[in-house]
């Protein structure tokens, strides 16, 4: 079992250059954040010069992650270039002609900055350095992964939390329905011995009244009454609940599901069961389960 809760972080860096004398290093650090989210959210940041490579990082991400709101950030230092800067002299000197010959049509005195030329369409223009960039895309799978390892291992970590804590509430759950099917037996009981004295006190000592109607409504109580059926299937999902709480991989949806069935069965007790003290136990109950929801949107 997993939280979607989790933070991951790691730095790697090294020599994007093909020789010693023309070596740059080239730095990256990536922190993976993750929180609760129905399904998988995915949020990457990369440098710019490593913006092609996005959708090779998301599938990466995607293959290890399932359920949760994950933001990527992936920032790079150091002096490496990815990228070849060229610069077109030929286009430089055409522009710096045509702007001396408009300065002349117009009768202005040229003042035209280096500055100026460098930043006009053309001039410099930049072309991915093939080489450097398979490094560079090297490092950044390295240091995503490094990244997801930890956030990955804080997740499990936070997952052994959340199963101990659903473990609890299981228990807490089992005793309240242990102590609802004792229950219950005295309170059909009751109904019973209630039915028999109103008859009396409605129809007298004298009055005649079939022992077979008095029994076929002492049946129809117990079996308006009995909750045999949502106890065993409470009984059924707590089992249920234990082998995902040791199923691995993503069981989230699968918990959510079974919680939203534990809140049904307890809701259907209550609704059969009119005695004050199953009613303060469905109560119990149900604050048991709805803990064990809060605990359970915390699963991947």
């Amino acid at each position: 079992m997993r939280s979607m809760t989790g933070l991951g972080a790691a730095s790697r860096s090294a020599a994007t250059g093909k020789s010693k004398r023309d070596a740059a290093a080239l730095a990256l650090s990536a922190e993976v954040r993750s929180v609760n989210h129905k399904f998988l959210q995915l949020k990457v940041r990369l440098p710019s010069e490593l913006q092609l490579l996005e959708p090779e990082v998301e599938a990466l991400v995607r293959k290890r992650l399932e359920r949760g709101s994950v933001t990527l950030n992936v920032s790079s230092h150091g002096a490496a270039q990815l990228s070849a800067v060229e610069l077109d002299v030929t286009v430089a000197k055409r522009y710096h002609a045509q702007l001396v010959a408009l300065a002349k049509e117009l009768g202005l005195e040229p003042q035209i900055e280096l500055d100026d030329l460098a930043g006009l369409p053309g001039v410099f223009s930049s072309e991915p350095d093939t080489k450097a960039m398979q490094r560079g895309r090297k490092l950044l799978l390295e240091v995503v992964e490094a990244a997801l390892d930890n956030l990955e291992e804080m997740r499990e970590r936070e997952g052994k939390a959340l199963a101990r804590d659903l473990a609890k509430h299981a228990a807490h759950i089992a005793r309240i329905a242990a102590q609802i099917s004792a229950r219950m037996p005295i309170v059909v009981k009751n109904h019973q011995d209630n039915l028999r004295k109103r008859v009396a006190d409605l129809l007298g000592e004298k009055a005649a009244i079939a022992p077979g109607d008095v029994a076929r409504e002492i049946a129809l109580i117990a079996d308006r009454m009995d909750v045999s059926e949502e106890l065993t299937r409470l009984e059924s999902h707590l089992a249920q609940l234990d082998a995902l709480c040791a199923k691995p991989g993503s069981v989230g949806r699968q918990l959510d599901f079974l919680v939203q069935e534990f809140l049904r069965e307890a809701n259907t007790i209550g609704s059969k069961c009119n005695d004050a003290q199953v009613a303060h136990a469905v109560v119990e109950l149900k604050t048991s389960i709805e803990r064990l929801r809060e605990q359970v949107q915390n699963v991947e």
